[in-house]
């Protein structure tokens, strides 16, 4: 069940070169495209002095003993 603080999920078509290039990037640095694709939006927004705020993750695993 997603949560209000869950990711945005949308389709996106790009050009099959650019999804390449993008992939081969992401490996390099291993990463999944989808976080990269994230990464080089953040980087570009930064450029134009848009600051996005990071969200804060979900906490995984078990929840302490009390």
């Amino acid at each position: 069940m997603p949560s209000s603080k869950s990711k945005k999920a949308f389709a996106l078509r790009l050009d099959p070169a650019v999804h390449g290039a993008v992939e081969r990037l992401a490996a390099g640095e291993l990463r999944s495209a989808n976080a990269q694709i994230e990464i080089l939006l953040r980087e570009a927004l930064k450029k134009r002095g848009i600051e996005v705020a990071v969200s804060t993750r979900a906490k995984r695993g078990r929840p302490p003993k009390t």
